[in-house]
């Protein structure tokens, strides 16, 4: 057989396998062709009903966003009078193998025919939110995009700045309006007759003036990592402190990563002070279950001595259950 029989042709978002004829019961897998982002194979297998396959090729792009396919699937039969049929479509299914979308075809097919695919459209799930790959979910993100670079530079060059914020080693500028769409408590202090509206200032005392900067980056959307990473802990205590959730969680999230024996109980006391319960529960499971209470003794010593007694408390359940389990 040829190479020939196995290609799909593509062209922008169409894609067509033409098979010269299949025997009485066999299987066909094409090659891979490139639609979106993705590299995709089709399928037949013959034997009292001919099934049809659409699939993605398992990759690391696959598996870290399985694509979320619309599409019309036709075959195209030249056997006696040239006739089509139709599957009834798809509409934002998730396709990550070889079982998500098989189409069973009943009536018998002789001879020569194509199999036609059209993509309507293809999506990622961002942030759990389907996006469309292209144009229009390029435009929107290209959109997102721009509007981010723009806050980015009204902060960083202080474009009609309408509010000082006073760090503990300096001052930046800012703008209420964003302030206030971002956080409950900065609205609640430019809408009420508090000093900070009659005096156009905030004073966070307990940030330093890099944290603060670090802090306004992640409101406008321009933080970048590494600034997150070095500034995690006062990101945290901010985000609890003006009730920014998403902050809280990236931070809870990031805390999470690298627990290691010199921060576990700098953690641990962060879980407990600003209530976040899976870095608490980590934290306990890395020092009783995994054992490394016994490797940082005399650090955990002198936390007993200081730390709060509810904290000592469920260490020592932990500890007790531990012990009970074997």
């Amino acid at each position: 057989m040829s190479e020939s029989a196995y290609r799909v042709e593509t062209q922008s978002r169409l894609a067509q396998w033409k098979i010269e004829s299949l025997s009485s019961c066999t299987y066909r897998k094409s090659d891979p062709f490139k639609i979106g982002n993705w590299n995709w194979h089709l399928s037949v297998e013959k034997n009292k009903v001919l099934y049809i396959k659409l699939f993605p090729v398992i990759s690391n792009v696959t598996r870290d966003q399985p694509p979320i396919a619309s599409f019309v699937i036709r075959v195209l039969c030249s056997h006696g009078s040239r006739h089509t049929l139709v599957h009834p479509g798809v509409t934002d299914k998730q396709i990550k193998n070889n079982d998500d979308f098989v189409w069973a075809i009943e009536a018998p097919l002789i001879g020569k025919f194509v199999i036609d695919v059209e993509f309507l459209d293809l999506k990622t799930a961002n942030d759990g939110k389907p996006c469309s790959i292209w144009v229009e979910g390029l435009t929107q993100r290209r959109s997102s995009a721009t509007a981010l670079a723009t806050l980015g530079r009204m902060l960083s060059e202080s474009i009609h700045t309408d509010i000082t914020i006073y760090a503990s080693d300096g001052s930046i500028g800012a703008h209420r309006a964003i302030l206030s769409s971002r956080s409950p408590v900065f609205r609640s202090m430019f809408s009420h007759n508090l000093k900070e509206k009659e005096l156009s200032t905030i004073n966070i005392s307990d940030m330093s003036i890099e944290a603060c900067h670090a802090f306004l980056n992640y409101v406008y959307g321009s933080i970048q990592h590494e600034e997150f990473l070095m500034h995690r802990l006062a990101l945290l205590r901010a985000a609890d402190k003006y009730d920014i959730s998403d902050l809280k969680e990236a931070c809870h999230e990031s805390l999470l990563e690298d627990i290691d024996a010199k921060n576990v109980l700098e953690r641990l006391q962060t879980a407990h002070l600003y209530q976040l319960p899976r870095l608490k529960g980590s934290c306990m499971r890395y020092l009783v279950k995994f054992g490394k209470i016994f490797d940082i003794r005399d650090d955990f010593n002198v936390f007993l001595q200081c730390a709060d007694r509810d904290i000592i408390a469920e260490i020592f359940q932990e500890v007790l259950a531990v012990w009970k389990g074997f």
